[in-house]
């Protein structure tokens, strides 16, 4: 391997090893696996949001091809340049004209691929395409290059349920989260996002914990406040006619009151529900939600940069702010993740325990066993 070169990830040190063997199929099959970015500018992608133009470029042998990268080969944020996420299948269907031009894969580095592209050359891109599986299990990754300790780190550690659920690094804030134009549709239909000014408010929702609904927080305050009291975890009676009780004595309507009755029952089920499953220890429970909206916010801060709603540094300012507040609000990484867990089930799965559930307790299994996480290697304190 070339002298101080360290592959951003796996696949690039896949790529680069087959390449010393001159195993083209070796080759094939990781990028089979993995998505493949390539670049346009973006006032053309704006223009024409469906339209992906793939120019083809002259190498330094004279010769033309086109260029796609893995997403460890990407290059450093830009507010103009974007990048469309695509797969072997689509480049193989691409409109090849010309024979004689190559598809080059990460050019000019130590993962660098040169493929012909003539028709039986990309009938066999089909065929390794068709073979894998592209597994959408969750996964833990990382990209050497990114931060893996410090401030915005530990910020990006707490964005990390959402990273592993997706598939992508957990200590990524740069080029893409998902590809541009996917991701701008994702935040106008998820979030009602269009520019930076609504990128902004939604941030500084989350970052304040006003994005979640305010019942399941005030009866946690209420719990925590009769255990801090009495100096012990209250009794769930105890627990729910004290908080339904408050609601009454502010003049809150009967339905309020029922709900709030409810709302106690069903945190103290999915509490339960969470011991069984080693997301609380047999004597724990959850102080507080508010890791829904601070992890939310780091991946919040990630989808704008993807999108060019926000820059490098307002993005990093906001992962390293929740951080910290996910700092002050918990005793550890183990509970920060009970506390996220809870938060969302309560405001989407309706006690279902399905993907909102299940996403959670993978990520939180794999954040807290594998020796690779973030939560293995960056201390709470």
């Amino acid at each position: 391997m070339e002298v101080n070169w360290v592959p951003p990830s796996p696949v690039e040190r896949q790529l680069y090893e087959a390449g010393q063997r001159g195993d083209v199929h070796a080759q094939l099959r990781v990028l089979a696996a993995e998505p493949l970015y390539l670049g346009q500018a973006r006032h053309e992608v704006d223009a024409e949001p469906g339209l992906v133009r793939w120019r083809a470029v002259t190498a330094p042998n004279g010769g033309l091809c086109r260029v796609l990268l893995t997403r460890g080969m990407l290059p450093p944020w830009h507010p103009d340049w974007v990048f469309h996420e695509v797969d072997l299948d689509w480049v193989a269907d691409f409109g090849w004209s010309d024979p004689r031009q190559w598809l080059a894969v990460n050019p000019g580095t130590p993962a660098a691929v040169h493929l012909p592209t003539a028709p039986q050359d990309r009938a066999l891109w089909r065929r390794f395409h068709a073979e894998n599986d592209r597994s959408t299990d969750d996964r833990l990754t990382a990209l050497h290059t990114g931060p893996l300790f410090g401030p915005l780190a530990f910020g990006l550690a707490c964005g990390a349920h959402l990273a592993v659920s997706n598939g992508v690094p957990w200590n990524e804030a740069g080029t893409v989260y998902v590809d541009y134009v996917s991701q701008r549709k994702m935040l106008r239909d998820s979030w009602d996002i269009t520019d930076h000014h609504g990128w902004r408010h939604e941030m500084d929702a989350l970052l304040e914990y006003s994005n979640s609904p305010a019942a399941p927080e005030y009866a946690l305050r209420v719990r925590e406040q009769l255990r801090k009291n009495t100096g012990e975890l209250p009794p769930a009676d105890l627990w729910r006619e004290t908080a339904a009780g408050s609601l009454h004595d502010q003049g809150a309507p009967p339905s309020l009151v029922t709900e709030m009755e409810e709302l106690v029952r069903r945190i103290l089920r999915y509490e339960a529900r969470f011991r069984a499953d080693g997301l609380l220890p047999g004597d724990g429970w959850v102080a507080t939600a508010a890791a829904y909206d601070y992890g939310r916010a780091v991946n919040l801060a990630r989808w704008g940069l993807s999108a060019r709603y926000c820059d490098p540094q307002q993005a990093e300012q906001a992962i390293v702010h929740a951080g910290a507040l996910g700092k002050a609000a918990y005793p550890s990484w183990e509970a920060y993740s009970a506390g996220y867990t809870l938060g969302r089930v309560l405001r989407f799965d309706d006690e279902r325990y399905g993907p909102y559930y299940e996403d959670s307790l993978t990520a939180h299994r794999l954040l807290t066993d594998d020796e690779g996480s973030p939560w293995r290697n960056i201390p709470w304190r």
